[in-house]
């Protein structure tokens, strides 16, 4: 795999944790605007995510890598995103929206802040990069 690093944002956590990872997923874009992506194809996509905090867990973790790839990986690898619920809606909507690479990233973040809400270390997730082709990629910070 190749080492590469991401943009960041200034910030005052002691912590900053990266963790990469791929998954390969199919998905399609049912506008008359997206051209080609109107069509079912597929791409390996690679997430970095970027966990910020002050404090580690009882193990000496701000989160386990582990963790994130199952909630990453673990939903999306080779599927359909168009199948999941938080991609299911006309643009615009709240409930959901077209697997986008801008909202399939903003749809990571929501699940990765909403599994560290609930740890007692308290880390947030600073920014979701995913790229789709070696060419284009998108960052999502809340």
């Amino acid at each position: 795999m190749l080492f590469q690093y991401y943009p960041s944002v200034p910030h005052s956590y002691k912590y900053e944790l990266h963790k990469d990872m791929n998954f390969a997923a199919a998905h399609f874009i049912p506008a008359s605007s997206a051209g080609h992506c109107a069509d079912m194809h597929g791409h390996t996509y690679v997430a970095d995510i970027t966990i910020v905090g002050n404090e580690l867990d009882e193990a000496g973790f701000l989160v386990n890598f582990a963790d994130l790839k199952k909630l990453i990986h673990g939903r999306y690898d080779h599927t359909l995103l168009n199948g999941h619920e938080e991609f299911n809606g006309a643009p615009g909507e709240e409930s959901g929206k077209f697997p986008t690479t801008e909202v399939v990233a903003k749809q990571i973040w929501e699940r990765i802040e909403a599994y560290l809400s609930e740890r007692p270390n308290r880390p947030h997730c600073l920014q979701v990069l995913v790229r789709e082709t070696p060419t284009s990629y998108v960052i999502y910070r809340p």
